[in-house]
């Protein structure tokens, strides 16, 4: 599947996690099936504007929050962007990991400048 595809579904994976919830209560929420839930957040499969905004009413987020930054003509030379997508993919905790050796990393560059 596309890029797209894939970055909705971890994006909709985290928000899941976030919220305690098990695929099969995302899926019971959103009124839609379990395995198309997985799919989803695999990449696998392409959902419509109704199963989206299905899951994101389930999950208490806005449609907006979920879109923000999926795609545009200057993601592909930016770093930031690539970054913040490897990012928010992560769990709380490998988030939090990475923040803290990121910020090391910045700060002992700041001691050489």
């Amino acid at each position: 599947m596309s890029q797209i595809t894939q970055t909705i579904g971890g994006r909709l994976r985290y928000y899941r996690t976030q919220q305690g919830y098990s695929q099969e209560r995302l899926a019971e929420l959103a009124g839609l099936h379990p395995t198309y839930i997985g799919q989803i957040e695999r990449g696998e499969k392409n959902l419509t504007i109704e199963s989206l905004s299905k899951i994101t009413l389930a999950l208490g987020i806005p449609l907006s929050q979920l879109l923000e930054k999926v795609d545009g003509p200057e993601r592909a030379g930016s770093y930031a962007l690539q970054a913040y997508e490897l990012f928010f993919a992560l769990s709380p905790k490998r988030q939090k990991e990475l923040y803290q050796i990121l910020d090391a990393i910045s700060r002992y560059g700041k001691k050489g400048e």
